[in-house]
């Protein structure tokens, strides 16, 4: 029998996640079907009980339902709750289990798929929204020699600072502060904010790249975004977008959901686009 499975979000059509999933299923001979389902704001619940009531197994959940999933689940995963927010659901009866793979895909993306261990790396990274604090958990798992949160509002970035801290004990130094008291270099430089969506520069000084350094934009698609470009003209030839990180957290689902692993390699291919 054939298992249901789909992404809700409003604007869904861009969702390229059928495409991931159908692709794995053929990879492994997993027998699904994977849809896209709009989600009319203010009815998520009701949405996701329906498609829970016609045999729906599990979904992924993308903006703006992030946050309805999380107070929609019964069983939050640690991943989930260190993100306040939820990227994957499973339904077991009356259970709805939680998940959120997403900063588990970008550091699987970095150190597997790149082959740049974060270990001993000094880590920058732009941003204290969502995509910055449901990576917190995953990167400071890897023991990097530090971790610094720049953002224009210094006190979201000290929050997260502070809720790293909570979770782990201060071993991995994690810092807050503002674009304009950023010094030094860094190994890795991710830029986990919003402007490369709309094609803008962060406020960030060229001299934060160190030599050998890995510069990751958590947008994908975009080609040499804004971000990007800076990092090139600094001299970065280790540059990549979320593309990656799309396809491994797909597969972390993937798995949770079927019990086996996808190769991602083919689907990264058929989803990136030149950084040029």
């Amino acid at each position: 029998m054939t298992d249901r499975y789909a992404v809700i979000g409003n604007p869904i059509e861009q969702s390229k996640s059928p495409l991931i999933h159908t692709a794995f299923a053929q990879v492994t001979g997993q027998d699904i079907d994977y849809g896209k389902l709009l989600g009319p704001l203010g009815e998520f619940a009701a949405t996701v009980d329906a498609f829970r009531a016609s045999g729906g197994r599990g979904m992924n959940v993308t903006a703006p339902f992030k946050l309805d999933a999380f107070a929609y689940a019964t069983d939050l995963a640690p991943g989930a709750l260190m993100a306040g927010a939820v990227n994957a659901m499973k339904f077991e009866g009356d259970r709805v289990l939680a998940e959120n793979f997403d900063g588990v895909g970008l550091v699987r993306d970095v150190v597997h798929n790149l082959g740049f261990p974060l270990q001993g790396r000094r880590v920058l990274i732009l941003g204290a929204g969502g995509a910055t604090r449901g990576a917190l958990l995953p990167l400071l798992a890897e023991q990097p020699a530090e971790l610094v949160i720049v953002n224009r509002t210094v006190a979201k970035a000290q929050e997260l600072a502070a809720l790293a801290h909570r979770h782990q004990s201060g071993q991995v130094p994690v810092t807050a502060l503002g674009y304009e008291a950023v010094q030094g270099v860094f190994d890795v430089v991710f830029n986990a904010t919003s402007s490369s969506l709309t094609a803008e520069l962060p406020p960030l000084p060229a001299s934060v790249f160190a030599s050998g350094c890995l510069a990751y934009d958590l947008t994908y698609g975009k080609g040499l975004t804004p971000f990007l470009k800076l990092a090139q003209q600094a001299g970065v030839t280790h540059l990549a977008d979320g593309v990656g990180m799309l396809a491994e957290q797909a597969a972390e689902a993937f798995v949770w959901w079927r019990g086996v692993r996808p190769d991602t390699k083919a689907v990264i291919q058929k989803l990136t686009v030149p950084l040029e």
